[in-house]
């Protein structure tokens, strides 16, 4: 079967749920103007907790085909972890996809390849599809090692987990040197890390596993580089950072069949 490709915005720590709730109404608008088909491409927002309710009513009460995601996830199931948000929680607030992992989380907040495979098993425990991030650094880049890198991560975050499982979750290549930095891999760059890394489940769990996996690209993704982008034949969507804070370009990035390569 192939695979749906999915475009996601990562909102990161920028919209209010009043943005966020304009933001959403102009993109269902620029998209119903252009026909879009939901199935064909995927949509989804991941806004910061605050918001996701507000954005859920939106999205349930105008019966909206946009999918709603979140930007974290506890490891814990429950309790006393102020601060935290479980998976119950956000799946209670009609959330599809979180994403686990990001290179910020990892960065700012010390989260390593255990802590995100702990996340990954509780966002599949509680019912969410979680978007798994992996990426390299500069450095790594350099040295030419950020294959290595990066298969190494997804298979740590994969541990434990069932070829089902892994089947339906969903990968996101983010190279931290190119997030908001308006630097951007080129798709030879992404389609490398993204065959290997569906290369990487292949070999740890089976070739079907690999085949049904969504892979995405991320970083410094904008209208004019995301149709070349999207040709590869292992990039399967994007997750979507800046751009995605802007209705029009949003939109742009999701009719990438639109664009000339």
């Amino acid at each position: 079967m192939p695979r749906t490709p999915l475009i996601a915005g990562n909102w990161k720590m920028v919209l209010d749920h009043q943005q966020g709730t304009l933001l959403v109404q102009k993109l269902d608008w620029t998209l119903k103007d252009a026909r879009h088909d939901y199935s064909a491409v995927e949509v989804a927002v991941l806004p910061s907790h605050p918001s996701l309710r507000t954005v859920q009513t939106l999205i349930e009460g105008d019966k909206l085909s946009i999918r709603l995601g979140a930007q974290d996830v506890s490891a814990h199931e429950a309790g006393a972890y102020t601060g935290e948000v479980s998976a119950a929680q956000l799946a209670k607030l009609g959330v599809t996809y979180v994403a686990v992992g990001h290179s910020e989380r990892r960065q700012h907040h010390g989260e390593d390849d255990a802590v995100v495979r702990a996340k990954t098993a509780r966002a599949l425990a509680g019912g969410l599809v979680p978007i798994v991030c992996v990426g390299e650094p500069l450095e790594v880049r350099k040295a030419e090692q950020h294959v290595e890198h990066t298969v190494g991560q997804v298979t740590q975050a994969l541990t434990g987990l069932s070829a089902e499982q892994v089947a339906g979750l969903v990968l996101a290549y983010e190279p931290v040197w190119a997030i908001g930095t308006g630097e951007v891999a080129t798709p030879q760059d992404a389609q490398e890390v993204c065959a290997a890394l569906r290369s990487a489940v292949a070999e740890q769990f089976d070739q079907a596993s690999a085949d049904a996996v969504r892979v995405l690209y991320g970083g410094s993704v904008k209208p004019a580089n995301i149709a070349s982008i999207m040709q590869q034949p292992d990039v399967d969507g994007a997750l979507v950072g800046g751009a995605s804070t802007d209705a029009g370009d949003f939109a742009a990035i999701v009719r990438f069949r639109d664009h000339p390569a």
